[in-house]
């Protein structure tokens, strides 16, 4: 199991949030901790930590006031640690290039490719003409419903599609791309324990890189995400990093697992 760090920015600032609180009302969103550093920073401070394959997320539409200055942070970062970061955030075939030749080690792709609640496979099969499997990361944060099941949501995780995170999903999806990331956008930035079905869906699975985040808060989280992972599945910590003013040390994350 490999440590993926991350880095969210929204309004032009590094941030960690509730991920349900996105709203593209006027840019709002609940605020966990907002750093006085730039993104630049985090990626520097990963690169000196020998951490790579982390994810890098522009928080904010294309069509909102605050996505230029949040999409030049990302652009000097990726600069900054070329190869070092995966990105995503409004990514489509027309400006994936843009962000693989300033420096991402990968796109990270969602409401591109779900529209209108569906996998739209035209905008799919166009992205890996443009790009090539291997540099795309499709992202499949999904939310529990009552029945259960966990579906695929869209557009910071404000639109529920009909697609059903599970093995059949997977296995659809996996020869379009490289490697999945998988927030669990019911606990994402809460800190109050992960979603154990969610982990046992992708370990169930495992047959391409996959990366869990959301709701980890302490080191036993990060042990369990590894035994019900069956060191299969890689794990992300946002908003309980001490680095973003939570309770658990980076080192000590690092260490967990290893």
């Amino acid at each position: 199991m490999k440590f993926r760090p991350c880095i969210d920015i929204h309004n032009g600032k590094v941030k960690q949030i509730v991920g349900g609180s996105l709203s593209d009302v006027g840019s709002a969103a609940t605020e966990n901790f907002v750093s006085s550093k730039d993104a630049v920073f985090y990626g520097r401070m990963y690169r000196e930590l020998g951490l790579s394959g982390g994810h890098m997320i522009l928080l904010n539409p294309v069509d909102s006031p605050y996505y230029e200055s949040t999409k030049r942070q990302a652009m000097e970062t990726l600069k900054a640690v070329p190869g070092d970061l995966q990105i995503g955030g409004g990514i489509t075939s027309d400006n994936a290039l843009e962000f693989l030749d300033a420096g991402a080690d990968k796109v990270i792709v969602t409401s591109y490719v779900f529209k209108g609640g569906k996998i739209n496979m035209a905008n799919l099969k166009r992205l890996v003409k443009t790009v090539g499997r291997g540099n795309i990361v499709l992202d499949l944060s999904c939310k529990r419903t009552d029945e259960g099941t966990y579906m695929v949501v869209t557009d910071r995780w404000q639109k529920l599609t009909d697609v059903e995170l599970c093995e059949a999903t997977l296995d659809e999806l996996s020869e379009y791309c490289d490697e999945f990331l998988v927030h669990a956008a019911d606990v994402e930035g809460k800190q109050s324990g992960i979603e154990e079905n969610v982990v046992k869906i992708l370990s169930s699975w495992g047959k391409r890189a996959i990366t869990y985040a959301g709701g980890i808060s302490s080191i036993s989280d990060i042990k369990l995400i590894k035994k019900l992972g069956k060191g299969k599945v890689d794990v992300t910590v946002g908003s309980a990093l001490d680095i973003f003013g939570g309770p658990l040390k980076m080192q000590d994350v690092i260490d967990a697992c290893k």
